[in-house]
């Protein structure tokens, strides 16, 4: 478990506060030093040989856009995601794409029949795979057989696609109020089109989970997932941003212009659950 020294820190509030317990540097110390554990579920993004371990968040759209972008605003701490998502707002992105994906018993109504259309598969440049080799000594994600599963898909255009692994995005956002550390799912909200008025009232809902009950959001679990991300509706020649876990995982063409690089291409990729492979400390 990591004290509480990131801009959202998502995973330490997730943690504390299921045991009822103020999120703050002293309780996480706390936490570690008593030494208590629990399992936590590990999504695999993948897109051709290259691997990525993930255990928080994907955002793709708007949260992406706001978490991404705003770093240039990092000056104003915390503060730099209420400024731009205002921002964001007023100038909504749309984003053509699809998303497939297994879902958890009880959620399959969402989304059309559809079948698994096989592993993503990208050219891999040489920094990208400078970074999987430093990050991958060993495991190489689930083993599951996809093609035997039961696959879903919805169209866009989307406004915002959010696949979460624990409650909270940070310590103000309780994103997925129904996700659990090791149930073997990523809860899944889906954003399509909203009205900017509508799209305000639902961000500021995001403290108590509430968010997840308007209407123009569908908030499902699901078992594995696929992404392909595509351009921005007014403007077909700007692409978009893949977050995953607050870093850049990809950027697309005539984008956000930050010196990160970026471990995948701006193309299909899929993801994976593997339940309870880590182990964290926690409270209780």
């Amino acid at each position: 478990m990591v004290v509480d020294v990131g801009t959202g820190n998502g995973m330490v509030k997730s943690l504390l506060d299921s045991a009822g317990e103020i999120c703050s540097p002293s309780n996480a110390i706390l936490a570690v030093i008593r030494g208590h554990t629990r399992s936590l579920d590990v999504a695999t993004i993948s897109q051709g040989k290259t691997r990525f371990f993930s255990v928080l968040m994907l955002a793709w759209g708007l949260i992406a856009d706001i978490d991404i972008e705003s770093e240039k605003y990092r000056w104003m701490g915390s503060a730099r995601i209420d400024f731009y998502a205002l921002q964001r707002i007023t100038y909504l992105r749309h984003y053509n794409g699809r998303v497939s994906f297994v879902p958890a018993p009880g959620f399959e109504e969402y989304g059309e029949q559809t079948s698994y259309s096989g592993e993503p598969s990208c050219e891999t440049s040489t920094s990208q795979q400078e970074s999987l080799n430093m990050q991958q000594p060993g495991y190489l994600g689930s083993d599951v057989k996809l093609e035997n599963m039961h696959w879903r898909t919805i169209s866009g255009p989307f406004v915002s696609i959010w696949l979460h692994n624990v409650p909270w995005g940070s310590e103000d956002v309780l994103a997925a109020p129904n996700a659990m550390f090791s149930d073997g799912y990523l809860d899944l909200i889906i954003v399509k089109d909203i009205p900017k008025l509508s799209l305000l009232s639902l961000l500021s809902k995001m403290n108590d989970g509430s968010h997840v009950h308007c209407p123009h959001v569908m908030y499902l679990k699901v078992k594995a997932f696929v992404l392909e991300p595509g351009a921005r509706i007014d403007d077909p020649m700007k692409e978009g941003i893949i977050d995953s876990d607050g870093e850049l995982l990809a950027r697309g063409n005539v984008t956000y212009k930050g010196n990160v690089k970026c471990y995948m291409a701006y193309d299909k990729l899929q993801i994976t659950v593997d339940q309870g492979l880590a182990t964290l400390f926690a409270p209780v």
